[in-house]
């Protein structure tokens, strides 16, 4: 039986939002898919999830549970669902990045952990990924700083910065920094023949391929993808077929039943853009350019760990995402090298220390600031039949 309410709070983490959840105050885990199904609306036919507290699309359809962790190199254990909008499914395989700005206010807030005043830094084991990330912000008066002048793109307003470091990424989702061993990989993808990846696992598994190799100028807005189902539907056949090489999935049935990983994205060369918000990108100012899809829908910004895997393969020399690059510089070993992604809600900056050592490539940490903000806290209904269950 579920419970006719259940304590949550309403949180933003940097472009996301979720309910969270401490772990005490929920049912078994056997019952959290139901649960957080019915909480956030979902299975819903017309994307919207107005019968839940889901927002219609996959950034505003995620839910975090927290509780202190027995781990010696983290004070808080996160587990992140991702809640499938018009199927009946929450998907646990892999983190949200930007979510992850929020676990160490809400420990804060909720007296998880213990802080002083000023700079403080949250260790967080992902059980998701079973990585660690360190969450690093200011507190006053015993509490998280709110106010404070970062904008994010993607976030209306200004809030106080908060670093996030994934301390060794790889193999987040596969065990491997580069499930195939090869920095570029070759699929062979319906009606355009063989095509060259790389597929990367950095925070979470991706897959990226060049936008021209498919078709795309690379800058398009994801309102344009939308009305282009045949290219969705390359995207998704790449996107299958490179879970099955990661060793994510045996086939590609199971692999288009495992909806969050490997993301899916497309990388071009820097160039003069327009936002969303119809705002200009300077060309000059970025780096490379990026579009994402993300469960099936192609992303207002970008997915954080998406980002973190862009400037992952950036510094790896002969990836597909490195090769757009406009020049290429020597890296020096155990240097975070700072990478400026253009993307549709503008410029994302992502610094990513890699080297590539005798036994391969490696990742040591990715860094980026987001904002974070307490929304709603109270109580959540469920509308379950729970004879039915």
């Amino acid at each position: 039986m579920l419970p006719e309410k259940i304590p949550a709070i309403f949180m933003r983490g940097g472009t996301s939002k979720a309910l969270m959840f401490h772990r005490k105050d929920l049912p078994e885990e056997s019952a959290w898919d139901q649960l957080f199904l019915a909480l956030l609306g979902s299975p819903d036919p017309y994307m919207r999830q107005l019968n839940g507290m889901g927002g219609g699309v996959s950034s505003l359809s995620k839910v975090a549970v927290l509780e202190k962790s027995n781990r010696p190199d983290a004070d808080i254990d996160y587990t992140f669902g991702q809640v499938m909008i018009n199927e009946k499914k929450v998907d646990y395989s892999g983190n949200c990045g930007n979510i992850s700005s929020a676990v160490g206010p809400f420990a804060v807030t909720e007296g998880l952990v213990k802080v002083v005043e000023g700079e403080n830094t949250i260790r967080i084991f992902n059980t998701n990924t079973k990585k660690i990330i360190h969450s690093i912000f200011e507190v006053c008066h015993g509490k998280p700083l709110v106010i404070g002048d970062l904008e994010i793109p993607g976030v209306a307003g200004t809030n106080a910065p908060i670093r996030l470091d994934f301390l060794n990424p790889g193999g987040a989702t596969t065990g491997k920094l580069l499930p195939t061993g090869n920095i570029t990989d070759v699929l062979e993808i319906t009606g355009i023949g063989s095509i060259r990846v790389t597929m990367i696992d950095a925070a979470n598994a991706c897959v990226f391929v060049q936008a021209n190799d498919i078709g795309l100028r690379g800058d398009e807005f994801p309102s344009e993808l939308n009305q282009r189902p045949e290219i969705l539907d390359i995207l998704q056949e790449i996107r299958v077929k490179a879970s099955v090489k990661m060793g994510i999935s045996q086939n590609l049935i199971e692999a288009a039943e495992i909806k969050t990983v490997p993301y899916v994205g497309f990388v071009s060369p820097a160039k003069n853009s327009m936002t969303i918000s119809n705002m200009p990108i300077d060309g000059t100012k970025i780096d490379l350019t990026a579009r994402a899809i993300s469960n099936g829908q192609p992303h207002l910004a970008l997915p954080l760990t998406v980002s973190l895997c862009l400037g992952v393969a950036a510094n790896m020399p002969g990836s597909v995402v490195a090769d757009v690059l406009l020049k290429q510089e020597s890296q020096a070993q155990d240097v975070v090298q700072t990478i400026r992604i253009g993307m549709p809600s503008g410029i994302l900056t992502v610094g990513a220390q890699v080297s590539n050592s005798p036994t391969g490539w490696v990742a040591q940490k990715g860094s980026f600031y987001r904002t974070a903000r307490r929304l709603f806290e109270g109580f959540v209904y469920p509308q379950v039949d729970n004879d039915n269950l």
